[in-house]
């Protein structure tokens, strides 16, 4: 993809292993069983990933169809030192948060340790790793209280369809 303003990024071209369109399965720990949404019911949930702004942003759209769970919109950018990247998060309910990101052999984080947009209520994390194929992401959220440990949140796994 070219860009207006010269040559791209390798930090950028990294990236090109998201672009698609991917099903997400949410496994919720504590009585929700795989795939299944808080009443029980089977949820559905899609994310695609595309390039905009002549290749600099990383756009991601997620839906899901449980409405305790907020649909997304994320834009990553590269970070400010080499081989880092801010993902800047928006979603349904109004919240705007920014993490550190990374990607690197074959493995995704998602870091937000300091307050942003938003009060720190909590620390998230999320790692995902790309099986040898590139079509799926095996991940996990994780989350921490205070001066807690941190705990898991919620698998999620990516299974790229196109």
């Amino acid at each position: 993809m070219g860009t207006a303003g010269g040559t791209r990024p390798e930090a950028l071209a990294r990236l090109d292993v998201f672009v698609g369109e991917w099903d997400l399965e949410p496994r919720f720990a504590a009585g929700r069983p795989g795939g299944a949404g808080p009443g029980g019911g089977q949820v559905v949930a899609r994310s695609r990933f595309e390039w905009d702004l002549d290749g600099r942003f990383l756009v991601q759209r997620s839906e899901i169809s449980i409405p305790e769970a907020p649909d997304g919109l994320m834009v990553v950018a590269p970070g400010k030192a080499a081989g880092t990247y801010t993902q800047h998060y928006f979603d349904s309910r109004g919240v705007v948060r920014l993490y550190s990101m990374g990607f690197a052999d074959g493995v995704w984080t998602l870091l937000r340790e300091e307050a942003d947009f938003s009060p720190l209520d909590f620390r998230q994390r999320f790692t995902g790793t790309f099986s040898a194929d590139g079509n799926v992401i095996d991940g996990a959220w994780e989350i921490a209280h205070g001066d807690g440990g941190w705990e898991k949140d919620f698998d999620l796994v990516y299974r790229r369809i196109r």
